[in-house]
């Protein structure tokens, strides 16, 4: 189903409550966990793996119904954050990763992977933020126009889950600089073929929590305000700023939470900031990690 020219790593599975989380395991040294967003899969972070994977620990799953793990139907999965949390901390639990954690996150990853470090912040020892946020819509930043007509209107859901719209217009327009080839696109469309594919694309959407009253509303909240507890650790900021959902003003928020974090921002490139920006960030967190070393193994001892 994937080139695996492309993604050339050993899959594995993890058992979750009888369904299969696929994750690959990569390298040695320190860990850096990826967590990716929607409508992406791990073969986003691929580039990462191969360029850390010398020297780090490399695991990067997919989310239920998502990449390579099982597409569960509705009533067989609860598509919501906290169980994108829950998963992704049992996964760790699994795999004995309790701490000197590097998180690297992109869109959905940042609320899910802060969730998890905000329930077990002696974890994390660094955060790698791309286009991403763990908090909600900035001061006088709108919702975006077209996720809410996806996210509310039965036209909008019919052609995220029928006519795969959702994931082929972020194949389209989420590279800004380097458009995806032809064998790219279609590894990061392979996953999601058919509608009973796309549930975990829409429950994303859905999942947005925009009022008081929505499911995940809390728990965002309490991760946003939580953040206060990160602000000894190395953070990194990479941007594309051409991003029609996490632009510039979310960077910026990143900025005001986190005044010491290490910025990177390009106005040419778009939420897919690992495709425009790829080999160039890949340099820039090396070079991160290897710095911020014996900072990183300070802030270790402390939560000790």
């Amino acid at each position: 189903m994937v080139d695996r020219t492309l993604f050339p790593f050993e899959s594995r599975f993890f058992d979750r409550d009888g369904l299969k989380l696929h994750y690959v395991d990569e390298g040695v040294g320190d860990p850096v966990v990826f967590v990716h967003g929607n409508p992406t899969w791990s073969f986003y972070f691929r580039g990462l793996i191969k360029a850390l994977r010398p020297t780090h620990r490399c695991i990067a799953l997919d989310h239920i119904g998502c990449g390579l793990s099982d597409k569960a139907p509705l009533g067989r999965y609860a598509y919501r954050l906290i169980n994108r949390v829950l998963d992704l901390e049992a996964l760790l639990d699994s795999l004995g990763v309790n701490e000197r954690v590097t998180l690297v996150l992109h869109d959905w990853g940042g609320m899910i992977g802060m969730a998890a470090a905000h329930r077990r912040p002696e974890r994390i020892a660094r955060i790698v933020a791309l286009n991403t946020a763990a908090f909600g819509l900035p001061e006088g930043k709108s919702f975006p126009r077209s996720l809410h007509w996806a996210r509310n209107t039965a036209l909008g859901r019919w052609l995220v889950v029928n006519a795969n719209a959702f994931c082929r217009g972020a194949a389209r327009w989420c590279a800004t600089r380097k458009p995806l080839s032809n064998e790219v696109r279609d590894a990061y469309l392979a996953p999601y073929a058919t509608p009973a594919d796309r549930i975990a694309v829409m429950r994303f959407v859905e999942d947005i929590p925009l009022e008081p009253t929505h499911p995940s509303f809390a728990l965002v909240e309490q991760v946003s305000r939580g953040l206060t507890q990160f602000r000894d650790r190395p953070i990194l900021l990479g941007w594309g700023e051409r991003d029609f959902v996490f632009d510039a003003a979310f960077r910026d928020e990143w900025k005001r939470r986190f005044p010491h974090a290490e910025v990177h921002s390009w106005a040419d490139s778009g939420h897919y900031i690992l495709e425009d920006r790829g080999e160039e960030l890949a340099g820039i967190i090396k070079n991160f990690l290897a710095k911020t070393a014996d900072q990183k193994q300070a802030v270790v001892g402390a939560a000790r």
